[in-house]
């Protein structure tokens, strides 16, 4: 990634960048002192399976997101091991499947809701084995896009003493955006970790991550963010690993 490099490049111009700088929008505040790693809904219905085209994905599993899943799938398997290193509260969200009869906010916006595939039916709330959680991780399952609607995750959160909530998931414009407006309405600082997070849509991408960086997320590089937890949360050094630093 080139130095300065920002998602939403090239879609604003310079009359709107400006207001962004005038306005003070996208200060960055940093990671806090107990963060979790929170990893939403990189379920099959959204991944699909590696190395297929995207509309095939989406005949089979309407939400996929096709190749923007498998792109970000393996920066969040890094994010997650390097939260399971440092102790980090690592809790996962997936959507549980109504009753029919309480489905009909999706039909209003969906034609394919009420016609999910058996595939989707059978393996669709999966996580892939990429990312899939350990046990007695938290796995929050929930009806609605944001995971906090409805849930026990603000309480599991405050028991954990988490104030800062390192995001990964899917999709940027849903259910991403619904956790992050909820978690600042909470008091938690977030960071939208940028290679983690993946939408069907490209252009709601940038746009989201636009807007969640300018007034209620940092968005973070990867790089960035794995070089500050091993700044502030090092991990302790192995006896072979100091007898070997210290050979002369």
């Amino acid at each position: 990634m080139s130095a300065g490099h920002r998602p939403w490049d090239g879609l604003y111009g310079p009359d709107e960048l400006a207001v962004r700088e005038a306005g003070g929008y996208g200060t960055r505040a940093g990671i806090g002192g107990r963060p979790a790693v929170l990893v939403i809904d990189i379920v099959r219905n959204f991944t699909g399976y590696p190395g297929e085209d995207h509309i095939a994905s989406i005949r089979r599993f309407r939400s996929s997101c096709g190749p923007y899943a498998w792109a970000a799938i393996p920066h969040v398997a890094t994010l997650i091991a390097t939260g399971r290193e440092r102790g980090f509260p690592v809790i996962f969200t997936r959507a549980t499947r109504l009753p029919e009869e309480l489905r009909l906010a999706q039909r209003r916006k969906n034609k394919r809701a009420a016609k999910e595939s058996a595939e989707s039916i059978e393996v669709g709330s999966e996580f892939p084995d990429e990312i899939a959680p350990l046990a007695g991780e938290i796995i929050i399952e929930k009806t609605k896009p944001s995971p906090f609607f409805g849930t026990p995750l603000l309480s599991h959160l405050q028991m954990l003493g988490v104030d800062h909530l390192l995001i990964a998931g899917c999709t940027t414009s849903g259910c991403v955006r619904a956790a992050v407006y909820d978690g600042f309405s909470y008091n938690f600082g977030q960071t939208l970790v940028e290679e983690c997070v993946f939408d069907r849509f490209p252009t709601s991408h940038k746009v989201n991550m636009h807007d969640m960086d300018a007034k209620f997320a940092d968005v973070v590089p990867i790089a960035e963010v794995l070089r500050e937890l091993d700044e502030r949360f090092p991990l302790p050094r192995t006896s072979a690993a100091l007898s070997g630093a210290e050979r002369p």
